[in-house]
Formats: C-alpha cells, sequence, structure tokens
C-alpha cells in the first residue's frame, strides 16, 4: 500500500510546484471491555481477499501517515469529491470524511450539520425559511441543517470555500461540485483503489452522534451497513472510525472490526455523551494514563488536538511537549493529532512570517517539530506539505531536499 520513494517524490515535486432523548451514555469501564476486540464483529474475510477495502492494516502504512483533513481542504472547498481526489493525488496516506444525516436517513460528507457556511444554500429562495437556530451539543447554531433536508434537496446544492478570508483562491472553485453521500465516497475510493492497485484508505467521523440519536437518526448502524456493504468493517479494513464521543466508538466497535480512533478536545473540555451522562471526567482525565487503558480496551488509537502534545504558551509559540505520546504508546495506542495548516493564522507564533494571516509560514518548521514527538500520523489540510515533511521521518527514505 505504501508509494515508492522515487514515484511520491515526483509527486510532491509537481504537487509543490502546482499548490505554491435516547442520547448514548459513556460506557463503565467494565462495559468498554467487553465492547473491545473480544466481541466485536470478526473479519469474515481471508487475509488474501483481493478486495481493496481489506488488504494489510492500519500498522502497515507509512509513518508518520499523512492524512488529508476533509481531503485537501487548504486547495479546494473541504468534503468535496474534487478535495477528496486531490488529496489522493497529492499522495495522502488516507483521507478523512465528516459524517451528519440528511431528513431521509443518508449519510452525507460535511464537517457540520450546519451546511450555511459550506453550501450557497443561502442563494436558494425555496430553502430560506429553513433558517432556524438549534441547540447542537450545548451551543446555539444558527443556520440551515442537513437533518432538515431531503438527500434530493440538499443534492440541489453546491458546496463553497468554508474560510474564504484565509483561502480566497480555493474561492475559484465555489460551486463545482455537489455535497458528497459517504456511498458515493466508498464507490470512488473503491474505483481509485482498482485504478490505482492499492487500497484507498479513509477517516471516517460520525459527527455529534448523541444529538443525532436523540433526532431518530442515528449514526452508527447507518454507518456500520454501509462498511459492511463496500467489505470495509473487518479488522483489516482500509478505514479509521473516529469520534469525539467515546460511546460512539463504543458502540461501532459491537457493530464492526475496523481500527477506531477517540478524537480528544481541549484538557478542560468533556466529551458531549460525557455531559449527558453526568460522567464528570474531562479530556485532562483521558490523557492520563488511566484514561488511556480505559479508551485502548475498545479502541486502537487517539485524535488529540495538537495542544495535548505540544501545548502554546501565552505569546502562541510551542511550550515545553508533554508525556502524551508516551502515555499513549504505551497502552499500545496509536496517536493521530490535528490539524497542521500552512497559513500564519493557524501555525504557532514562532512559525509565522509577515503579517498576513493569511500567507504561509514555517509550515515544515511546524511539521518537523510537530514529527520529532513521535507521533505516529497527522491530520492536514495541506497534505503534499505534510508529506514532504514526513519523509525525513520515514525509516529507510532520505529527506527529497537531501
Amino acid at each position: 500500500m505504501t508509494q515508492g520513494g522515487a514515484a511520491r517524490r515526483t509527486v510532491l515535486g509537481a504537487a509543490a510546484v502546482l499548490a505554491a432523548g435516547s442520547g448514548i451514555t459513556a460506557l463503565s469501564a467494565a462495559q468498554a471491555a467487553a465492547a473491545g476486540a473480544d466481541t466485536a464483529v470478526p473479519d469474515p474475510a481471508a487475509a488474501g481477499s483481493p478486495d481493496a477495502g481489506r488488504r494489510g492494516g492500519y500498522r502497515d502504512l507509512p509513518c508518520p501517515t499523512v492524512i488529508g483533513h476533509r481531503g485537501a481542504s487548504g486547495y479546494r472547498p473541504e468534503h468535496t469529491l474534487g478535495s477528496y481526489q486531490l488529496a489522493l493525488d497529492l499522495g495522502a496516506d488516507v483521507i478523512e470524511q465528516d459524517l451528519v444525516p440528511t431528513k431521509d436517513g443518508h449519510l452525507v460528507c460535511r464537517h457540520e450539520n450546519e451546511i450555511g457556511g459550506t453550501t450557497d444554500v443561502a442563494d436558494h429562495p425555496e430553502f430560506a425559511p429553513r433558517r432556524t437556530t438549534k441547540s447542537v451539543d450545548g451551543v446555539s447554531v444558527t443556520g440551515w441543517f442537513t437533518e432538515d433536508f431531503t438527500l434530493a434537496e440538499l443534492k440541489t446544492l453546491r458546496a463553497k470555500e468554508r474560510i474564504p478570508a484565509v483561502r480566497q483562491r480555493n474561492t475559484l472553485y465555489d460551486g463545482q461540485w455537489a455535497v458528497p453521500t459517504f456511498e458515493e465516497v466508498l464507490r470512488w475510493a473503491d474505483r481509485e483503489g482498482k485504478r490505482r492497485g492499492r487500497a484507498v484508505w479513509l477517516h471516517v467521523e460520525t459527527k455529534h452522534p448523541s444529538y443525532f440519536r436523540a433526532l431518530g437518526l442515528p449514526l452508527e448502524e447507518p454507518l456500520a451497513k454501509l462498511l459492511r456493504r463496500y467489505r470495509r468493517d473487518g479488522q483489516g479494513a482500509a478505514l479509521f472510525l473516529q469520534s469525539f464521543e467515546p460511546s460512539s466508538i463504543q458502540r461501532l466497535s459491537r457493530l464492526v472490526s475496523a481500527p477506531r480512533v477517540v478524537l480528544l478536545s481541549a484538557a478542560n473540555t468533556r466529551p458531549w455523551d460525557f455531559e449527558l451522562a453526568g460522567d464528570p471526567r474531562t479530556v485532562a482525565d483521558l490523557v492520563k494514563p488511566e484514561g488511556l487503558r480505559w479508551i485502548a480496551g475498545f479502541a486502537q488509537g487517539i485524535g488529540p488536538t495538537m495542544d495535548l502534545i505540544l501545548p502554546r504558551d501565552a505569546s502562541g509559540g510551542l511550550g515545553t511537549p508533554t508525556t502524551l505520546v508516551a502515555d499513549a504508546h504505551a497502552q499500545g495506542l496509536i496517536l493521530h493529532p490535528y490539524t497542521a495548516r500552512n497559513e500564519n493564522t493557524f501555525l504557532p507564533a514562532g512559525h509565522r512570517k509577515g503579517s498576513d494571516p493569511a500567507a504561509y509560514g514555517d509550515a515544515f518548521g511546524a511539521f518537523r517539530t510537530y514529527f520529532e514527538q513521535g507521533i505516529d500520523g497527522i491530520f492536514t489540510d495541506n497534505p503534499d506539505t505534510g508529506l514532504l515533511a514526513a519523509e525525513a521521518f520515514r525509516p529507510g527514505r532520505r529527506p527529497v531536499n537531501h
């Protein structure tokens, strides 16, 4: 599944030029263990299965693994087939999707269920009455929401750049793509896998799963059904499952055997399913050895915000590393932190260049510092930059600029 060094260098060189109510409750530790590998659905496929979605395993991925965050969202509107395709063409090892449901239960790829910022829905007068305010995971949000649209209605919309002030060039591609369903992405990944002769890896997040389950639109069961249909449900599947709600990952562990990652936000926050269940633990508790041991009972990795590994100081620069990488590895967990981006506005203070927040800073220096921590992979909006930086940290590879 790993591209050869020479082939990847060719791709990267070219890319560098082109790119200049019934809510889920948190399970107890004992229940979590029961929801782990021993009770997960076994992989029915033999090790030599010809199916592209089942070859190898996540330990065979290049390390550090470069994950195209919402595709190649640094260059194209996020969560579009155009963004996913570009990430794959740039050489990303894995490509991420975030899933939310439509009114009629289809899973579509959007970072949030509010779509005013990522589609042209505001330009459709027929949908003006659907603009509303909702509480999503305790936060008041105003706009248009996927759960208020059928798939047919959603397909009349076109995707657009989410942060045009920072990524004005991406607005060139506004209107080029529709909102994809996850099934369309699975079909695309299968086609690309057959064409390239290797699996196309996906990193799939359930968004606001407790919120949607309370609306009668659960995510996990339809997702598991699709994974089984496209033979991406087993332990060797070319796919990660991820969620900020541990109970969603626990539920998925009972439905499929694909590798699973618990996402972790800021240290002082609590997962929303913990809030609903009255679980007093915060992310700060989950990143301690006891919390990591609990996660290892039903997941294979964590996806922490980079600040949990390299906290930022008062000036916005990188501070002293924590012990999270070593502590997670001690529990057998991989780490896929988020999110690395090229623009000054997202970079640590010491890696910014000039005063323009949209200008590129010292992204390679930032990547280098991140990889030096020993992480197993990273989410990035700029997979070509990440891959070029990762070359120096992959065993047996020489940096492309040497």
